[in-house]
């Protein structure tokens, strides 16, 4: 398998140098040159096994199969649930996709785990050692250091913005007591980490003296193994061609739900998705109404959600637009000037109405949405799987009578507060995290400036 970058001015590579690129060199993230149809499922087992499977057409002739199998199995041994990412039916038709059984109680784990892995495997390899940065709005950096913190050849810089997060993810990040692990506090939103971490990559001295790389979802290997549960999810529930499943997927970065929307593409029966949104809706707008205009991000309740430039969807608007690198370009170098981006409508109606519906869910409708499920299934959701849930309710009559599964993507106890203000309960940590807060911190403040983040990943990780 060959990779091509959305803004088609980056040379094509195999999976391993994609892994260590993270970026392409032209801005643009990796896709692959070609969708491959997903495999007989027959005989497998377990999880890892349908992980191992699915992926193989991927990392073919650059990861020995058996290691990579090897590698899938150790990645998810370190979740709590034998399923790994187990459904819990809510209703009548309704199911949940609980995704945080892994070490850091978020979605993030299901791939990251397996990303952390493959860092080590292939850099041991080439006797090489990278600097990972990356932006996070709560979850992926606390599964990117938990990923990468045994390993010996990468070290690891996390940019979150500061007092937007929740006790829980912030003390995830903190408190992990390794050397190749460095936390920055970034005086600013998600977005302005973001746009950091772009700017570092883009900074080709830098990134070339700092030999950087990347995890978050830039990163293709991240959205690679995401594409597996929706796979085993819709096997679980016997959907087949003519019985399809619907998902709903809580969203910001829009990389769960290109996951998705890729496992389909593959061959994996499923009718559509509802991309979800908290009041930083622009997805929803975009999705509904081809407004894609960026606004002010507002802190929520849903804080992983809180975004308004969705980097992922650059690889979905790269397919929309015949995979032309140079329109790609074109069209978000604009959106970066103006705030605004609007598509063809005989576009829309090709690659976005036939596949997506969406739904904004504002803080007070997920208050009452995490009360509503808990009194009429007994189960506890999070802020971010409530906007899902009440997607779902709020779009119901247009579902067709297929199966509906919520991506459940972070533990109820992540976010007792809101949990608490629903449903008078404040929901517990598991065991290896009972004592989390209580746990000292190692952080840094920083100010939103690239030189300031700069001087600081060389200082912090200079060898």
């Amino acid at each position: 398998m060959r990779y091509v970058s959305t803004r088609g001015a980056a040379p094509e590579l195999g999976f391993c140098d994609v892994l260590l690129a993270g970026l392409a060199n032209d801005g643009g993230l990796y896709m692959p040159a070609e969708w491959p149809s997903l495999p007989d499922l027959t005989h497998v087992t377990s999880y890892a096994e349908a992980a191992a499977a699915v992926m193989a057409p991927f990392v073919a002739g650059e990861i020995d199969a058996d290691v990579f199998a090897r590698l899938c199995s150790d990645a998810y041994a370190t979740f709590r649930h034998d399923a790994v990412v187990p459904l819990v039916q809510i209703g009548a038709n309704e199911w949940l996709l609980e995704q945080f059984h892994g070490p850091t109680l978020a979605f993030k784990d299901v791939a990251l785990q397996l990303v952390g892995r493959l860092f080590d495997y292939v850099l041991a390899q080439r006797g090489q050692r990278v600097t990972i940065v990356g932006a996070t709005s709560g979850d992926t950096g606390s599964a990117a250091i938990d990923g990468v913190k045994n390993c010996s050849n990468v070290d690891i810089v996390i940019l979150y913005p500061h007092g937007r997060t929740s006790d829980v993810q912030r003390k995830q990040m903190t408190t992990v007591d390794s050397p190749n692990v460095h936390t920055v506090a970034v005086e600013g939103t998600f977005d302005d980490c973001q746009d950091l971490v772009k700017a570092m990559f883009n900074d080709t001295a830098f990134r070339d003296r700092m030999n950087l790389s990347a995890v978050n979802s830039i990163n293709w290997a991240r959205v690679m193994a995401q594409i597996v549960y929706y796979v085993t999810a819709t096997r679980s529930l016997g959907a087949t061609a003519t019985n399809q499943t619907t998902f709903s997927v809580p969203t910001g970065n829009f990389g769960n739900v290109l996951s998705g929307w890729i496992s389909r593409t593959m061959g994996a029966p499923i009718a559509n998705f509802i991309v979800a949104s908290n009041s930083n809706d622009i997805l929803t707008r975009f999705i509904n109404d081809n407004d894609m205009t960026a606004r002010d991000v507002v802190p929520t309740l849903s804080p992983s959600m809180d975004i308004q430039v969705s980097s992922n969807f650059e690889r979905l608007l790269f397919e929309m637009n015949g995979r032309d690198g140079g329109m790609t370009a074109e069209q978000l170098q604009r959106f970066r000037h103006s705030g605004s981006l609007t598509v063809e409508p005989d576009q829309m109606a090709t690659w976005i109405s036939p596949a997506f519906r969406a739904a904004k869910v504002d803080d007070a409708g997920i208050v009452d949405e995490i009360r509503r499920v808990y009194e009429s299934s007994g189960q506890f959701i999070d802020p971010h799987t409530a906007t899902g849930t009440a997607a779902v309710r709020s779009l119901g009559a247009h579902l067709d009578g297929h199966a509906v599964v919520t991506l459940a993507t972070a533990h109820p106890a992540k976010f007792p507060d809101a949990v608490y203000a629903a449903t008078g309960v404040r929901p517990s940590l598991p065991p290896h995290l009972a004592d989390l807060l209580d746990r000292p911190e190692r952080t840094n403040l920083v100010a939103n400036d690239l030189a300031a983040v700069q001087t600081f990943v060389e200082r912090a990780v200079a060898r």
